[in-house]
């Protein structure tokens, strides 16, 4: 199929969108992909791109047609300009540098803002191609989750936007099955919304894998590590109040590694309450370099907030964490605790509890390493069983052919509505 793949953000970021669009091209297929400028996480365009543009014109394969827009940087307000001139610029420029191109399908990856979904849809009247939209975050549900928007007027003025963008797709995919309620909310109650999870990647896997020497060697030490965005969303306050009540066990070391908009107050705040020597910030550091961090961990921490729309969330790393076989302490409501408690692959507790995340993150810490290894295992199988990569990229597979020819089977993928 010759595939459009329309998404804000792009090798040589850090998205899950790379690795599908690299297996679509092994697959057979031509695609092309229609990103922004490279800034996230920073908020700055990456300088070896703006050293030489042409470096990152094609991507195993596929060709990468990039289109101007406003980086990023550190407030709210330039956020917003990020993502309307990508938007924007998508649109317009976009439209005209595909020109005399023709698509079978187009695929919009969502994982925020949801505005990537205005220029699929102009595209999808453009090309008369139909769309298949990816959705990793629930607008407005996430804007005023994190308190990015708290006025109703707006609030429901993004809904209609919302509305919009789904009702302008052929086929909506959700990364929760509780999601699927939500969107037909604003997409309507025959629209064709299947549940198509992320996959665990099998660049986590760390058997082979020799530890990184970033990391400081401490003998007898229990490394708890956070691996990915430190956002508003993944609830930093808690987890350093957590590793407050834990400063007095001397073995506990918890591992930051990842980068965000809230990095410079975590890091802040680790001086301020004198949690230097267990609490370490390692930086951002390319995704093929993981496993040699994950060797460090005795267990991996996935956090979300305590709100209704997280709760309905299946965080993008636990999928990943997963696929380490390392075990898992979830401080998540819902299905992403779900996950982890059913499959038996770790600990969680409520998400805001940082009293519950001591307790999980100790109790962990003095079992045995055997017991922890079987969690790890656990969590191996579930991996291959619920979110094997090659079953899902299957799937999508099918489902691009039928709307190609205007018609969506039933998902083989349990669960999908």
């Amino acid at each position: 199929m010759r595939l459009l793949v329309v998404t804000q953000y792009f090798w040589p970021e850090n998205f899950r969108i790379n690795d599908l669009v690299g297996e679509l091209v092994r697959r057979g297929h031509q695609v092309t992909v229609l990103t922004g400028l490279p800034n996230y996480p920073d908020g700055e365009i990456f300088p070896k791109f703006q050293e030489n543009p042409a470096l990152f014109s094609e991507y195993e394969g596929a060709s990468v047609i990039r289109v101007p827009m406003t980086a990023r940087g550190k407030g709210g307000l330039q956020l917003m300009l990020n993502y309307l001139t990508f938007a924007l610029s998508a649109s317009v420029l976009g439209s005209w540098k595909l020109r005399g191109k023709s698509f079978d399908a187009i695929f919009a990856y969502e994982p925020s803002p949801i505005t990537v979904g205005l220029p699929a849809a102009l595209l999808r009247s453009v090309k008369n191609a139909p769309v298949a939209f990816w959705v990793l975050d629930l607008w407005p549900e996430t804007l005023q989750a994190i308190g990015v928007i708290r006025s109703k007027p707006l609030l429901q003025a993004v809904g209609k936007l919302v509305s919009f963008i789904y009702k302008h797709c052929d086929l909506i995919l959700a990364q929760s099955k509780s999601f699927i309620p939500q969107i037909r909310k604003y997409s309507g109650k025959n629209s064709r919304v299947e549940y198509f999870p992320s996959w665990s990647e099998s660049v986590y896997e760390t058997s082979t894998t020799e530890k990184t020497d970033l990391i400081p060697n401490k003998p007898n030490s229990f490394n708890i590590m956070f691996a990915g965005n430190i956002g508003d969303a993944q609830d930093f306050p808690a987890i350093l109040a957590a590793a407050e009540n834990l400063r007095s066990e001397k073995t506990i070391r918890w591992l930051i590694v990842g980068d965000g908009r809230m990095a410079e107050w975590v890091r802040d705040e680790i001086k301020q309450r004198n949690l230097t020597d267990c609490v370490l910030m390692l930086g951002r550091h390319p995704v093929e370099n993981m496993p040699s961090f994950f060797k460090h961990a005795d267990a991996l921490l996935v956090s979300l907030k305590d709100e209704p729309i997280f709760s309905m969330t299946i965080p993008g790393k636990l999928q990943s964490y997963l696929a380490a076989g390392i075990p898992v302490v979830a401080m998540l409501n819902g299905e992403g605790a779900e996950v982890v408690q059913r499959s038996c692959a770790g600990l969680t507790c409520a998400a805001g509890d940082h009293e519950g995340l001591a307790q999980a993150v100790l109790k962990l810490s003095r079992i045995s390493k055997e017991e922890r290894e079987i969690m790890g295992n656990n969590g191996l199988t579930v991996s291959k069983t619920d979110f094997g990569r090659e079953k899902l990229i299957n799937q999508l597979e099918s489902w691009l052919e039928n709307i190609k020819k205007n018609k969506v089977p039933k998902s083989k993928i349990e669960g999908t509505a």
